[in-house]
C-alpha cells in the first residue's frame, strides 16, 4: 500500500453527467490524490452504457480524476460491506471517501450511505456524501439519461451529459446507393452494449482524423432499403474523402424527424437535402 493518502470517489459514473461531477470534484478538490473506484461494467444492464470503460476513463481524467480502478464485479459481489470497505483501505491510504446519496454497495447491495459515515468515523476518514442532483424535477442519472437519449431527446441528455451522447464505430461498406445519387454516406454498426438512441434521423458532428464536419445520421432499421440489425448511415457535409475500416466519433445533438418508409428514391433525396440545409443553418462543429 502506497503511503500517500487517495480521495476515494465511489459510483459506476456512466456517463459521467453532472449529478457524477459534483461527487468526484470533492475528491479532485480534495488535498489528496484522487481515484474513482467503479465497475467496467454490471451484468443485467439491458438498457446498455452511456459509455465504455475506456471513454468513461478518458473523460474521468480531463475531469481531473488522477486514477480510475475499474473492479471486477464478480470478484467482489459477495464481500460484505465492510469486507468491501476494508479491501479498498487495503489498497489505498485513504484520506476521504465520497458518494452519492444513493450509493449502495457490498453483498446484495447491503450497505448504503449510513453504513459508509460510521465505517469514516471509525477510521477517522474524511466523508461527503454528494445531495440529490436535480434537473426539471428529475433526479439526475445514468437510467434517466438513457431513457432521454430512447426518446430522442438528444439536446436534454447533452446538457446533464455535459456534452452530446456519442459512439465510436468503423466505418463499413454499405450499399453504395448514395453515390450514384450524389450524397455519399458513411455507414456505420451501431455499437453493441451501447444506450440506444430513438430511431430516427438526427444532426450530428462526425470526427474523422481529428477533423469535425457537421452531419445528418440516420439511425436505425433504414426502412425504404429494409435492415434486419441497427446501423447509422450518415451524410457528412462538405466530405468526400473514403474513411472505410476507420473509427469515427459520432456526436448526436438534435432529433429531426422521425425513421420513415419513402415511396420513392427522388422523396428520399429530397428529405436528405432538406435536413442537411437544417444542419447548414445550425451548424454545431
Amino acid at each position: 500500500m502506497t503511503t500517500e493518502k487517495y480521495a476515494i470517489a465511489l459510483g459506476m459514473f456512466d456517463g459521467v453527467h453532472v449529478g457524477h461531477k459534483a461527487v468526484l470534484s470533492a475528491a479532485v478538490k480534495s488535498p489528496y490524490r484522487s481515484v474513482a473506484v467503479t465497475f467496467s461494467s454490471i451484468p443485467g444492464k439491458a438498457e446498455g452504457v452511456l459509455m465504455t470503460p475506456r471513454e468513461r476513463e478518458d473523460k474521468l481524467r480531463v475531469f481531473g480524476i488522477d486514477e480510475t480502478l475499474f473492479l471486477d464485479f464478480f470478484e467482489v459481489k459477495d464481500l460484505a460491506p465492510e469486507e468491501f470497505l476494508n479491501f479498498l483501505s487495503n489498497k489505498y491510504d485513504i484520506g476521504k471517501i465520497c458518494c452519492g446519496f444513493n450509493y449502495r454497495f457490498g453483498k446484495k447491495a447491503s450497505g448504503d450511505t449510513e453504513f459508509l459515515k460510521n465505517w469514516c468515523n471509525e477510521k477517522e476518514i474524511e466523508f461527503y456524501e454528494c445531495p440529490e442532483v436535480v434537473s426539471e424535477g428529475k433526479t439526475v442519472s445514468s437510467t434517466y439519461i438513457k431513457a432521454l437519449i430512447s426518446e430522442g431527446k438528444a439536446e436534454k441528455a447533452a446538457e446533464l451529459l455535459g456534452e452530446p451522447f456519442s459512439f465510436t464505430a468503423e466505418v463499413v461498406k454499405g450499399d453504395q446507393r448514395g453515390r450514384t445519387w450524389g450524397l455519399p454516406t458513411i455507414n456505420q454498426l451501431y455499437p453493441e452494449g451501447k444506450a440506444r438512441p430513438k430511431n430516427g434521423v438526427y444532426q450530428t458532428v462526425v470526427e474523422i482524423r481529428g477533423k469535425r464536419y457537421d452531419g445528418v445520421t440516420n439511425i436505425g432499421l433504414r426502412p425504404t432499403f429494409l435492415t434486419d440489425y441497427i446501423s447509422a448511415e450518415t451524410f457528412i457535409l462538405d466530405y468526400s474523402d473514403d474513411c472505410y475500416g476507420e473509427n469515427v466519433k459520432t456526436e448526436l445533438y438534435t432529433f429531426l424527424r422521425e425513421e420513415k418508409k419513402f415511396s420513392s428514391v427522388d422523396e428520399l433525396i429530397a428529405a436528405i437535402k432538406q435536413n442537411a440545409e437544417q444542419v447548414k443553418m445550425s451548424s454545431k462543429k
